[in-house]
């Protein structure tokens, strides 16, 4: 019987093993929200071209943004405080939602991350 116990708690201990989270490889500062965001990417099928989040600088201040899995959608940007802030791009114009600040910089993308999938 101990044999048995012990097989089954191995089994355990490796399934387990496998279905354990992929630690995301991100800046210390992402966002809990933009962490999530990434991890329903994860979830839904590959985009084409695969998913990219990214982080925008400009005048100071700090926004993320994912691409999106289909044509015509929003490129929507939040803040580190995960509030919506507006979409710069996208939509049926590709002009975004016009909701976006009067920036006086110019905006500076970084890709945080790619979705590697196959």
């Amino acid at each position: 019987m101990h044999q048995k116990s012990s097989f089954f708690l191995l089994l355990l201990v490796i399934l387990l093993a496998g279905t354990a989270c992929e630690k995301l490889d991100l800046p210390k500062d992402v966002p809990a929200c933009v962490k999530a965001k990434i991890r329903d990417i994860q979830k839904e099928p590959v985009y084409n071209p695969p998913a990219q989040v990214s982080k925008m600088e400009v005048d100071g201040k700090t926004y993320y943004g994912s691409s999106s899995g289909c044509c015509d959608q929003f490129y929507e940007l939040y803040d580190e405080k995960c509030n919506y802030v507006c979409a710069p791009s996208g939509g049926l114009t590709g002009q975004g939602d016009g909701q976006c600040p009067n920036w006086q910089g110019q905006p500076v993308y970084t890709v945080i991350w790619e979705d590697e999938r196959q």
